[in-house]
C-alpha cells in the first residue's frame, strides 16, 4: 500500500531529527521519503493520513515479554518471585494449550500494536500447533520468538526450538526466532553452552536474519545460591561472571534484568558487547530490585527497555515503562539530569532494534520499514507542546495512540486495530481462562 502521512510533528530518532509540520511517504513496506508537507504533492493518488496535531513516532520495540501470558493478568499478583513463578505461575502453565498459547499472545499482541509498540521480543513455551509466532504473525505485528528451555526437559526443547526455527524464521519477513535458556538456575552448565552453541550455528548458516540468545540473568539477589543448589556449580563473584566463564555472552545476549550486577559485572557485559533489557515496573512488583541503568550507560553497554509479562508488570504499556525508567533513577540517583527523555525513546526505538540485530528498525528514515505510531497530541494533558520527547516520555499514553503503520499496513486505523476481532478475542480469552481454571481444580 501507498500512503503519505501528512502534517504535525515527526519525531525520526535519526540523523534528521525533528520535523515539524512534515511528511511521511510509505510504498511497498518501506520509508522513501521524509520532509516537510510540501512533498506530499510529490505523490499524487498515495492514501491520505492526516497527522495534524499528531506526533508521529518509530514503533516502540518492546526487548523482553510473554506475551502468551495474557491470560494470567491479575492471576498471581503481590507475591515474591520464588513463590509467584513456582506455585502459581509454573502450575497455570502446565495445564495451557496451544490454543490457549495461541489467544493469551494474541490478546497481548493487540494491546501492545494499539499502543504503538510494532515489536516484540518473547519467551515462552513453543507449541507446533498454535504459538506466540502465529499470534504475531496473525495481529500484523513484528516479532522474534523463542520456545522457552529449561534442563528437566532438554530433549523435548531442542526439538521444538528446531519446529520453532524451521516453521517461523523469516516468515513474512516479520517474524524471527531467537534460542531462549530460562536462567543460569534452571538450565545447567552444559546444556546452557550447547544452546548457546546452536545459537552460533544458526547465524553461521543465516548471516542476513541474525538468531539472538535470550535469557533472564540477575535478576534476584539470590541467583547464585539458586545455581549452586540446583546443578552444585560454584557461580564465583557473579552468575555474570559464571556465564562469562561458560562462554555464552557475546553480541547475540539479550539479558533480561540485569538488577543485580556489579561493577565488574557491568565491565564484562560492555566487554562482551550483551544488550541488556530493562524491565523497571516488573522489577518493582516483584520486588526485585532497581537496575543500575545509569551506570551500565556510561560504561557503554547497550540498553533497551521491556515490559515483561503482564502477569508481572499487568500493562503492555511501554509508554508507561518509558516513563517509569525516566523517573526511577533520576529518584535512586538523586540528579533529574540521569535518564533524560531522548535517550529512553532511544532505549525504546533505535537501541532495541540493535539490541534485537533488526536492520531498518527504530527510525523514521527513507530505506527503513515503515513501523510508525501516530499520537493524537490534541488532548489536554499534551497540550501546549514545547518538546516531543519531553511529552512521549513524561505525559503521553499508550491510549493516545491513534493510527499504527506496521510493515507498511494500517494495523491501526482511528484507534481502532484492522487485524483482529476484538469483541471474539475477549471472549476467547474468557472461555481460555475458564478451561485453564477447570483444569487446575479437577
Amino acid at each position: 500500500m501507498e500512503f503519505k502521512i501528512v502534517g504535525g510533528s515527526i519525531v525520526t530518532m535519526s540523523e534528521i531529527g525533528i520535523v515539524r509540520d512534515g511528511c511521511i511517504i510509505v510504498e511497498d513496506g518501506e520509508i522513501i521519503d521524509v520532509g516537510s508537507r510540501d512533498i506530499a504533492s510529490r505523490y499524487p493518488g498515495y492514501d491520505k493520513i492526516d497527522a495534524s496535531g499528531c506526533v508521529a513516532i518509530p514503533g516502540l520495540i518492546n526487548c523482553h515479554h510473554h506475551i502468551a501470558m495474557g491470560l494470567l493478568r491479575g492471576y498471581a499478583d503481590d507475591l515474591a518471585l520464588s513463590e509467584w513463578l513456582e506455585k502459581w505461575v509454573w502450575p497455570f502453565e502446565s495445564k495451557l494449550t496451544g490454543y490457549d498459547i495461541y489467544v493469551g499472545a494474541l490478546l497481548t499482541a493487540v494491546e501492545s500494536i494499539l499502543s504503538g509498540c510494532t515489536t516484540v521480543n518473547t519467551m515462552y513455551h513453543y507449541a507446533p500447533d498454535y504459538s506466540e509466532a502465529k499470534a504475531i504473525m496473525d495481529s500484523g505485528m513484528r516479532g522474534v520468538v523463542g520456545h522457552v528451555c529449561f534442563s528437566w526437559r532438554r530433549e523435548d526443547d531442542l526439538k521444538l526450538t528446531d519446529h520453532l526455527y524451521r516453521e517461523w524464521h523469516g516468515k513474512d519477513g516479520r517474524i524471527r526466532v531467537s534460542i531462549d535458556p530460562h536462567a543460569c538456575y534452571t538450565v545447567d552448565p552444559s546444556y546452557m553452552v550447547e544452546l548457546h552453541n546452536l545459537c552460533l550455528e544458526l547465524n553461521d548458516k543465516n548471516h542476513e536474519s541474525p538468531v539472538t540468545f535470550h535469557t533472564h540473568l540477575a535478576e534476584t539477589e539470590d541467583e547464585p545460591v539458586k545455581v549452586k543448589k540446583a546443578f552444585g556449580v560454584e557461580t564465583g563473584k557473579s552468575v555474570v561472571s559464571y556465564m562469562e566463564n561458560l562462554g555464552v555472552l557475546d553480541e547475540y545476549t539479550v539479558a533480561a534484568h540485569c538488577v543485580y550486577v556489579s561493577e565488574d559485572d557491568i565491565s564484562i557485559l560492555a566487554k562482551r558487547r550483551v544488550k541488556v533489557v530493562h524491565c523497571p515496573v516488573s522489577n518493582l512488583k516483584l520486588s526485585s530490585g532497581i537496575a543500575p541503568i545509569p551506570a551500565m550507560l556510561k560504561r557503554g553497554v547497550k540498553v533497551t527497555i521491556g515490559t515483561d509479562s503482564v502477569c508481572s508488570h499487568n500493562r503492555s504499556d511501554m509508554f508507561e515503562t518509558m516513563k517509569f525508567t525516566a523517573l526511577i533513577h533520576k529518584g535512586v540517583c538523586r540528579d533529574p539530569t540521569v535518564m533524560p527523555a531522548f535517550s529512553v525513546l532511544k532505549a525504546a526505538t533505535i537501541s532495541a532494534a540493535e539490541a534485537l540485530m533488526w536492520d531498518k528498525l527504530g527510525a523514521i528514515k527513507p530505506g527503513y520499514y515503515a513501523d510508525i505510531a501516530i499520537l493524537d497530541f490534541r488532548k489536554p494533558h499534551l497540550m501546549p507542546l514545547y518538546d516531543e520527547y519531553s511529552h512521549i516520555i513524561y505525559a503521553a499514553r499508550g491510549s493516545d495512540v491513534r493510527y499504527v503503520l506496521i510493515d507498511g499496513k494500517l494495523v491501526v486505523d482511528e484507534g481502532r486495530i484492522t487485524t483482529v476481532d476484538v469483541e471474539w478475542l475477549l471472549e476467547e480469552a474468557v472461555k481460555a481462562r475458564d478451561s485453564v481454571l477447570d483444569r487446575i481444580h479437577s
